[in-house]
């Protein structure tokens, strides 16, 4: 799967809500409920104790996102980057600037 797909597998994708002229808010939707559960509290763990994942988290606060547009944005980040490890059999590895 590539990360468009595993993002919209687990419902983390954006839904836009548009129509004609009109622009609605961007929501997540669909996909697997109980998985995206345990990547919600997954994220924060992450968030809390990752260094990349905490300079995301607080970056995207600072440019005035909420708490959940944060979280859910380094939640499609974290599915990301796992699905891309199983897919190359490769281990967790901490990113270096």
């Amino acid at each position: 799967m590539d990360r468009r797909q595993i993002a919209a597998l687990v419902g983390v994708a954006p839904y836009n809500n548009d129509s004609g002229s009109h622009r609605g808010h961007r929501q997540i939707w669909g996909g697997r409920a109980h998985v995206r559960r345990v990547l919600y509290m997954s994220s924060w763990i992450i968030i809390r104790h990752n260094t990349e994942f905490k300079a995301r988290y607080e970056a995207l606060r600072a440019r005035g996102k909420c708490a959940k547009v944060a979280l859910v944005a380094c939640m499609r980040v974290l599915i990301v980057r796992l699905n891309a490890m199983l897919r190359d059999n490769t281990p967790w590895r901490e990113q270096t600037a």
